[in-house]
């Protein structure tokens, strides 16, 4: 498997988890939207994000980086730092 197709699964495996926590549909996030402001997400579904991802992909994630996952793709660089540190 190369690393692009990792990528592109762990990507789409995020978006899919967030959109499941956010109860909003994937075609309404785009790789920018921000989550609390343009998808009404509050802290609670913020934390719920986290340890799903981390129960996902076996990683820890420090709290303090709940600042920067605003966004589809500050959390999949949030992510990929977990794991490429594990």
């Amino acid at each position: 498997m190369t690393t692009a197709a990792t990528s592109a699964e762990r990507r789409a495996r995020i978006k899919d988890i967030i959109c499941d926590i956010l109860e909003i549909e994937p075609a309404d996030m785009t790789d920018t939207s921000r989550f609390k402001e343009d998808h009404e997400a509050d802290s609670m579904g913020a934390i719920e994000i986290l340890s799903t991802l981390e129960r996902a992909f076996g990683v820890d994630i420090d709290q303090s980086e709940l600042a920067r996952m605003v966004n589809l793709d500050a959390v999949v660089a949030v992510v990929d730092e977990a794991v490429a540190a594990k």
